[in-house]
């Protein structure tokens, strides 16, 4: 799969899951995606949440590993 076809998947994932972090105050900001790693920037209340590691790895990370062919992991960029 192309990067930008896996840019675009990765998009509709995070498009789904922004309500929630919406909710909290938060939101996320793909910044690219390189060889099947996710750089995300988390925003407003996530990039200063305590419990931002978590809804990274066990919330967005998971959910792309589930749904993009061919995403390894989530990195967070600052």
């Amino acid at each position: 799969m192309n990067e930008e076809t896996m840019l675009d998947q990765v998009q509709v994932v995070l498009d789904k899951l922004r309500p929630f972090l919406l909710r909290d105050g938060g939101d996320c900001e793909l910044v690219d995606v390189d060889e099947g790693i996710v750089k995300l920037r988390l925003l407003g209340a996530c990039g200063t949440c305590p419990s931002s590691t978590i809804t990274l790895k066990a919330g967005i990370e998971r959910a792309l590993i589930e749904e993009v062919p061919g995403v390894l992991e989530v990195e967070q960029v600052f």
